[in-house]
This record gives structure tokens, C-alpha cells and sequence, in this order.
């Protein structure tokens, strides 16, 4: 209640009334001040190689312009986006990070009465857009521990979980924060059970990782409520610009733009974007030495005796046990910051991303010295 008697949370929409706002783990900009430049930032799934050269110089570029809006419909951008992806402008929706756009789907799309279904141990941003929209979220049983993706996503369970009241499924692939993947043959045998008056969101935040490079864009043609989801803030390492995109049949774009934002990217996002699209060579360059360093700091973990989820992102989902409350405060102690997974209903888990060569030894080095 404020001082002059309004209680605003009771004026709120009955979803927002008992929202949380998203955890994005520690206060960073606390811990920044706190340790200095010596802080090791591992909880966020940043890319640390940074983004293209060419992506700067756009940045630079277009300073002189600051006083200018931004293009509303992102044209150049998405036309760019088109080219690279083998679809059409219609059907690219642009995004405030791919954030902004999951929480929207379910807005649109969903209600009071209605269901949005999502993986046990899926992306926490699909249980805050049910709950804001006013639906009610169902969570389908995750694979098990001993499966060959532990805590995956069980498609089969997905499609078991949709009723008739079912308006939304969201599915991440690869998944945060488990890593793990399923097959795109998979993923069309679960479309096949999905009726088409359900919106089908393929969260790909993560695909540049993926090593054979399989998408889910392949299905676009034959479900048209099939919608995939992307980010330029992972393997393109903007996410400080939050530029995110969708891309899905013409028709469900055009009633997304409704609610969309007249300048929801910003001029800077834009520029650096789409620099960054066209720079192949530094995004393999980036992916390699991902991939080269995920594969080291897994093996080194593992052989120190703690279960380490498969990954195919720039992350791992390690469990450490009984002891996790103690490592990740004396990690913390040692200005290194990883991702508590309390909140996701693994609080034996830490998620901790894929540094460079160096800060994946200090982290090594720090847990050995807790051990």
C-alpha cells in the first residue's frame, strides 16, 4: 500500500500480480565495482571473443547519427537477414533480443483459460510469459539424468502434455541451461502430433554452436505454426546491443507487428547486426575456439569427479553436488562469477560458461583450491 492508499499490485492484471521479474543471476555491475577489471564473468553465456571488427566499425559509423530514429521496420537488416537464411522479408520479425519476442508470443497468443506448454528444465523466460499473459503453464517431465541428453527436452512428453486448451509450446534448441539437443527428424515427428492451432516457438538462441548445423527454418514450409527464434547476442557477441529476430509464416508476422514496438531496435543494434551477419570468417573463427575450449574445460571437469551435461553451446551445466552452495561462494570470493541454478530446480547445479583459455585455468585453479 503507498502512502496516499493505492495498492498498484492489486490494480495490476491478475498474471502481473504474482510475476517475478527475470533473474539474471548475480548483480554484476555490484561485483564489477566491487573486484574491479579482474573480474571473471562466467554466468551470462557472453562470448568472450568478442564481436567482428567489422561489427565496431558499424558502431562507429553510425555515432554521428544518434539523433536520428532508427529505421522502424529494420529493412536493411532484415533483407540482409533473408539473403543469409533463404527465406523471405515477410517473414522476419525483429526483436529486442529474442527475449522481448518469446514474452510476446505468449501475450498474443495466449490467456486466461489457456495452457503454454514447456520443458521441465526449459529457458525461464517461458514460464514468466506464461504467467504474464494469464495462462496457465504446463511443464512436460524432462529426459532423465542416466538419458543420453540428461534433462533434456522429452518431445515426446511435450506432445503429451497438449490439450485442447494448449495455445503455445516453446522448446529451446540447443536448450538453456541444460545444453543439451534433439535432432531436427526428432523435432518433425513431434510437429506431426502438434494440431495447427498451436503456436510452435523453436528457440534457437544457440544454433550457430550446433556442429552439423540442422535448424528447425527447414520445417518452416510445411508448418505454418512453426516459429523460430534468434539471437545476435551469443555467437555474435552483441549482446549488449539486444538485437533478437523471429522468422515464421507471413501471416503470424503480420499480427506480432501489431503489438511490436514502432523502434524496438535500436540505430546502433541495427548497424552492428547486420556487419555482423555478413563476417563469416570471424564467426568460425569464434565457434572454434569455443568449441576447442568447451571441450577442454568438460574433460577437465569431469575428471575431477563431477557429472558435466553434453553441451552443444557456448556453456556447461555441471553438477556439483551437496557442495554446490559451497564452491559457488568461494568462486564469487575469488572474482568469479558463474550461474546459480537454484531457480531452475537444479540447486546442485552451476551453469557456467565457456570462457577463453585463460579464464577457464583461473577457474580450474579456484575450484581445486575449494576442494
Amino acid at each position: 500500500m503507498t502512502s496516499d492508499g493505492v495498492g498498484f499490485e492489486a490494480l495490476a492484471q491478475p498474471g502481473i500480480r504474482g510475476l517475478r521479474a527475470y533473474d539474471p543471476g548475480h548483480d554484476l555491475v555490484a561485483w564489477r565495482r566491487r573486484v574491479g577489471p579482474g573480474l571473471i564473468e562466467l554466468g551470462s553465456n557472453e562470448n568472450p571473443w568478442g564481436p567482428s571488427a567489422a561489427a565496431r566499425d558499424a558502431v562507429l559509423d553510425c555515432l554521428h547519427s544518434l539523433h536520428r530514429y532508427p529505421d522502424p521496420l529494420g529493412g536493411d537488416l532484415k533483407r540482409a537477414l533473408a539473403a543469409k537464411l533463404g527465406v523471405e522479408v515477410p517473414q522476419l520479425l525483429l526483436g529486442n533480443g529474442s527475449h522481448e519476442l518469446l514474452m510476446q508470443v505468449g501475450q498474443v497468443f495466449a490467456g486466461a483459460g489457456d495452457e503454454i506448454v514447456a520443458s521441465e528444465f526449459g529457458f525461464a523466460v517461458y514460464a514468466l510469459a506464461a504467467q504474464a499473459a494469464g495462462a496457465t503453464l504446463v511443464r512436460a517431465p524432462a529426459l532423465p539424468r542416466s538419458h543420453a541428453m540428461p534433462r533434456g527436452h522429452d518431445l515426446d512428453a511435450l506432445a503429451d502434455a497438449i490439450t485442447p486448451r494448449t495455445r503455445v509450446v516453446y522448446l529451446a534448441n540447443p536448450n538453456n541451461p541444460t545444453g543439451t539437443w534433439f535432432a531436427i527428424d526428432a523435432l518433425a515427428a513431434f510437429l506431426a502430433r502438434v494440431p495447427d492451432t498451436v503456436i510452435v516457438v523453436v528457440d534457437e538462441a544457440y544454433a550457430e554452436f550446433v556442429d552439423d548445423g540442422a535448424t528447425a527454418l527447414s520445417l518452416l514450409p510445411s508448418h505454418p505454426n512453426l516459429v523460430v527464434t534468434r539471437t545476435f547476442s551469443k555467437a555474435h557477441a552483441l549482446a549488449g546491443l539486444r538485437v533478437g529476430y523471429a522468422v515464421a509464416h507471413p501471416g503470424w508476422v503480420a499480427v506480432m507487428e501489431r503489438v511490436r514496438e514502432s523502434f524496438n531496435v535500436n540505430l546502433v543494434g541495427l548497424a552492428a547486426a547486420e556487419a555482423a551477419l555478413a563476417d563469416d570468417a570471424h564467426m568460425r573463427w569464434a565457434l572454434a575456439r569455443n568449441a576447442e575450449e568447451r571441450a577442454k574445460l568438460s574433460e577437465a571437469l569431469s575428471s575431477r569427479g563431477w557429472f558435466v551435461h553434453p553441451s552443444m553451446t557456448n556453456f556447461l551445466l555441471v553438477e556439483f553436488g551437496a557442495d554446490t552452495p559451497m564452491f559457488e561462494a568461494g568462486l564469487l570470493e575469488r572474482g568469479l562469477v558463474l550461474r546459480p541454478m537454484g531457480g531452475y530446480g537444479l540447486p546442485q547445479c552451476l551453469r557456467i560458461t565457456v570462457g577463453d583459455r585463460d579464464e577457464n585455468r583461473r577457474l580450474l585453479a579456484a575450484l581445486d583450491e575449494m576442494r
